[in-house]
């Protein structure tokens, strides 16, 4: 190992001693400063994870929490020096970390929270009107392509994670019950929000995420009703910069 992936190792990790050869200005070892430093590291990452994973800290306690930062930071050093995008491995840990499968809807609430910040982050880009799909002709309709902003964030799971979301952030919600639920998230203003879609869009939605046009992905639609709706949220939540049509 390099002197530098030590040092970087030792930091992370209060079972490493201090790298050899640290010494401060009067040629004395360093041990104790260093420890000083490696503790202000592991507090100000613990506490990025704290910020960007508030319902997950709320669902498993502060100090299980504060466990599992510990060993996630020592497996996922940050590779960027900004704190605010740290954390993006944090879903695949959870799925396999064992202590915590007796909450399967863990990792997805992850899933949820990490959407929520980096919608919060990410580029501005100018929506489309409201009306930019009634203005398209009826028989090319079916041939459009929704291309949505950067913000705009799909999190799918079959657990109630809107429901489990808004239990642990409102004080008036209620007790979420087991079911599957697919949350769109919009930012039409500032801040990103968590909307629940309704049940049986996520399948059209998915499509139309992944580039697929209009007419063919709302064949996945199990109530042809249920598209005016889901375009409507799209519209009016500021979801879609831009629509491109391909003649047939």
């Amino acid at each position: 190992m390099t002197s530098q992936s030590y040092f970087r190792a030792a930091v992370l990790d209060a079972g490493l001693p201090p790298p050899e050869g640290l010494t401060g200005p009067h040629g004395m070892p360093l041990g104790n400063r260093f420890n000083v430093y490696r503790n202000n590291v592991v507090m100000s990452l613990t506490e990025a994870l704290q910020s960007s994973f508030p319902v997950v800290q709320k669902l498993v306690g502060e100090e299980f929490f504060s466990a599992l930062a510990g060993l996630y930071l020592r497996q996922h050093p940050p590779s960027s020096p900004l704190l605010m995008f740290y954390g993006d491995a944090m879903p695949a840990f959870l799925t396999n970390f064992p202590p915590a499968q007796g909450l399967g809807y863990l990792p997805d609430m992850a899933r949820l929270e990490l959407a929520l910040r980096q919608s919060y982050h990410a580029a501005d880009a100018a929506p489309v009107a409201a009306t930019a799909l009634a203005e398209i002709a009826p028989d090319l309709l079916a041939h459009a392509r929704l291309h949505f902003t950067p913000a705009t964030r799909l999190v799918r799971s079959r657990w109630p994670i809107h429901a489990i979301w808004r239990f642990n952030m409102a004080t008036d919600a209620p007790k979420p019950t087991m079911e599957a639920q697919d949350v769109l998230i919009l930012r039409p203003e500032f801040d990103p929000v968590p909307q629940l879609l309704p049940t049986g869009t996520g399948d059209t939605l998915a499509a139309l995420f992944e580039g697929v046009p209009l007419g063919p992905a709302i064949e996945a639609l199990p109530d042809p009703a249920a598209l005016g709706p889901l375009l409507t949220l799209l519209l009016q939540g500021c979801a879609v910069h831009s629509i491109s049509v391909e003649a047939p």
